[in-house]
């Protein structure tokens, strides 16, 4: 007799990229799947005194039950740093700390999103959020994207013709396109916001992985500009691509209201994020080390994007197009099928594997009509060597 699994079950499946992952242990795989930091850049001797301090300054503290909104000295911290990028006006109680932005992502699901709601997402956008709200019963939209982000023309037809529950938007080197929206785009997202008093969520875990020339300010910062605009504003940020996924420290910004929900919700799942891997990110920030290792990664990550890229027009040539990324983790890319090359991105993978190098198809990342001839490749977790290597092998299999 089958258990009676709930019906919102129906909405969601495993995720491919978990799937896929599966078939990596095959020894000699070059990996571009992953959408994980290299951990060889973690700071682990920063990391190391931010807990011995922690265990000193506090112990009781960062060991005993907390605030389902947070730790407040990280919730100083945080605030000092989103001012440090331009958010000017944000207190410490105008946020609250979540187990990753994944949970800021779920809280916002659980609060706002009842079944049959319509929710606009970019398309592509990050998978995990297709299935999270799925999950809660959202019907999704997507919105067309290119290199300068989401399209605001056509998101100002979707937003007037479906009356969303809110727009959820990565501008700042997305996953899984590397997209950044420009600033004229950015202000065009603060005055739709307001002129159809619509919730827009701001995904911000790569905003500080840019190469060369720092990206505009997040919608958040530039809300400040556009009276009225904050009232309609949801901010997500992690520690995850910047620090330590392992921390699982996120936070979300958000008008006061949906931050009371969200902190009711979040005290039914997981009573509150752990109050050490709090009170070390706390620590960590205060002790000043978070900006020379964001320009060391930085300094990393472009280097691997521009191997990658390379790479890709030595060894692909004009059987792919993509966008050279400005920041983030990702090279986002388009089969042609020129010369009778392979143009299916699950078609490629399959082949890709048996060369020895594995990457997600793109696919699972739209919400509705896929683009089939798509891919994701990480060149986060690979040194230069092993990305022009790995890239050699894809083109032996397209």
């Amino acid at each position: 007799m089958p258990l009676p699994f709930a019906d919102r079950l129906n909405n969601v499946e495993t995720s491919a990229i978990r799937e896929l992952f599966k078939l990596l242990g095959k020894p000699g795989i070059i990996s571009f799947a992953g959408g994980f930091p290299d951990s060889a850049m973690f700071d682990v001797e920063g990391l190391k005194e931010a807990v011995n301090k922690a265990l000193t300054d506090e112990p009781g503290a960062a060991l005993q039950y907390g605030a389902t909104e947070g730790y407040d000295p990280l919730r100083q911290q945080l605030a000092a740093f989103m001012a440090s990028k331009g958010v000017k006006d944000l207190a410490p109680d105008g946020l609250i700390v979540t187990t990753g932005s994944q949970q800021a992502l779920d809280l916002l699901g659980k609060t706002l999103i009842g079944p049959g709601d319509k929710v606009i997402v970019e398309a592509p956008t990050f998978l995990a959020t297709i299935q999270c709200f799925r999950l809660y019963g959202a019907e999704l939209i997507s919105a067309p994207i290119d290199a300068h982000g989401v399209q605001t023309d056509a998101l100002e037809k979707l937003i007037a013709e479906h009356k969303p529950k809110f727009v959820y938007l990565i501008p700042t080197f997305g996953n899984p396109s590397g997209a950044l929206l420009n600033l004229e785009r950015r202000k065009k997202v603060l005055e739709l916001a307001v002129k159809y008093q619509t919730l827009i969520v701001e995904d911000d875990p790569y905003g500080d992985l840019y190469f060369g020339e720092a990206p505009p300010p997040s919608i958040l910062a530039l809300s400040a500009s556009v009276p009225g605009s904050r009232d309609w504003l949801a901010h997500c940020g992690s520690m995850s691509k910047v620090l330590s996924p392992g921390l699982r420290v996120g936070w979300m910004v958000a008008p006061p209201e949906l931050l009371a929900k969200a902190t009711m919700c979040k005290q039914f799942s997981d009573a509150h994020t752990s109050t050490f891997a709090q009170a070390t990110a706390a620590q960590y920030l205060k002790a000043g080390r978070m900006p020379a290792t964001l320009a060391h990664v930085r300094k990393v990550y472009a280097e691997r994007a521009q191997a990658m890229g390379n790479a890709l027009r030595k060894d692909l040539g004009d059987a792919i197009e993509f966008v050279q990324p400005q920041g983030g983790l990702f090279v986002w890319a388009r089969l042609t099928g020129a010369g009778g090359k392979v143009k299916d991105g699950n078609e490629l993978a399959k082949r890709a594997i048996e060369k020895g190098v594995a990457f997600v198809p793109g696919a699972p990342f739209y919400a509705n009509k896929p683009d089939l001839s798509t891919l994701r490749l990480s060149f986060a977790t690979a040194d230069v060597a092993k990305i022009e290597e790995g890239i050699g092998r894809l083109g032996q299999a397209v």
